[in-house]
């Protein structure tokens, strides 16, 4: 039985345009991208282009493209590093950010700033009041993800970026869910930075990038040879920096027409879904045009995603990075959802090799499971 892969949001396969941009650069174009001779520079060229690549996706100039490791290494960077360069104040951040924002914005609670939670309502949207009355005391660093990795809901980041630097704060988006989804612009945002990575957008894993208002001064986290203009010591990853430029470059090209494949497939999952009982969290707010995050009232979502597996379906209680702590999302809990109703929670997420026919294929297990699942419920009341 062949499994169809339903969990976008957590990774993405790589695109064969892709892998096969990256492979001469694991054998033999294998230079060091800072070596003087002709290897190396063959290698920093190709590094150059993906930084050109990811710049255009984006609207920046290729200058403000800071290559890392991963969204956490991009968002750790821009949290620490520029608080390391402010007096402690205020630090803002969402409620539902990714762990990778919410644990660094602690830690710096921990070293002197004040830390804001910032509210958001019963669909995952942010609270506008409680942005005001959070910059209404002074503010060093803002950070509000554009859109959600488990709802899916997009959050008017420029709008709050209007706030923050009206105030003198330095806003900072985690866009990693977003980009390649939907439009992502820096500057029609209004952010000081913003958060990319290779693997949510059919690239590798291993490669990001922070993308950085050059006036913005960041303490890097990695220090040594002065690479990525002094914000990221370390050899480049050349093959996975090559693959993903290609991949930035793909996403923007095919962004239009995968959105509309999208959101015919999402339309159609959430209505068969809605029709065996379920509940669609974040429904009323704006959302990525291919995640869905559901739950079946009196149904635990752990053991429907088990049971999917079983019938070939990959899909996942909540995010996948936070797998490894149980219990309910702090997401949804964030919401105001009923804790039981979020054990119950499930994210779909689509991706452009998904079908029509694979979203029919799947109600249809769902139907069969949930209802098996029922049935053993009455029996053991």
């Amino acid at each position: 039985m062949s499994h169809v892969y339903l969990d976008h949001n957590a990774t993405t396969p790589v695109d064969e345009a892709v892998l096969a941009a990256m492979l001469p650069f694991f054998r033999g174009q294998y230079g060091n991208a800072s070596s003087r001779h002709e290897f190396g520079t063959v290698a920093r060229r190709a590094v150059n282009t993906a930084r050109e690549q990811v710049a255009e996706a984006v609207g920046v100039q290729p200058a403000q493209v800071v290559f890392v490791s991963g969204g956490s290494e991009a968002n750790n960077l821009f949290l620490k590093g520029a608080a390391a360069f402010l007096r402690p104040a205020q630090v803002a951040v969402s409620g539902v950010e990714h762990p990778c924002v919410l644990r660094p914005a602690r830690d710096l609670a921990r070293q002197g700033w004040r830390l804001h939670t910032l509210a958001v309502d019963g669909e995952g949207r942010l609270e506008m009041d409680d942005v005001e009355r959070a910059l209404s005391e002074p503010t060093g660093i803002v950070s509000v993800m554009l859109a959600n990795n488990e709802t899916g809901v997009i959050q008017d980041v420029a709008a709050v970026a209007q706030r923050a630097r009206a105030v003198g704060a330095l806003m900072h988006t985690d866009a990693v869910q977003a980009f390649g989804k939907i439009e992502v612009d820096f500057a029609a945002l209004n952010v000081h930075a913003m958060t990319l990575s290779a693997h949510k957008i059919y690239g590798p894993k291993g490669a990001a990038a922070l993308i950085l208002d050059k006036r913005v001064a960041l303490k890097p986290l990695i220090q040594g040879g002065g690479h990525e203009s002094g914000l990221r010591a370390g050899t480049e990853n050349v093959p996975a920096i090559v693959g993903f430029g290609l991949a930035a470059r793909l996403a923007k090209a095919r962004l239009m027409e995968l959105d509309s494949r999208l959101r015919q497939m999402q339309a159609r999952l959430e209505r068969g879904l809605r029709d065996l009982g379920a509940i669609i969290f974040g429904a009323a707010a704006p959302r990525l045009p291919n995640t869905t995050y559901f739950s079946f009232p009196g149904i635990d979502g752990e053991t429907l995603v088990v049971r999917l597996d079983r019938e070939g379906f990959g899909v996942t209680a909540g995010a996948a990075c936070s797998s490894a702590s149980p219990g309910p999302s702090h997401v949804l809990e964030a919401m105001g959802i009923e804790p039981e109703l979020a054990r119950g929670a499930v994210r779909v997420s689509l991706g452009k090799d998904n079908t029509p026919a694979q979203v029919e294929e799947f109600l249809r297990a769902v139907a069969a499971v949930v209802a098996e699942m029922r049935r053993l419920t009455a029996m053991a009341v």
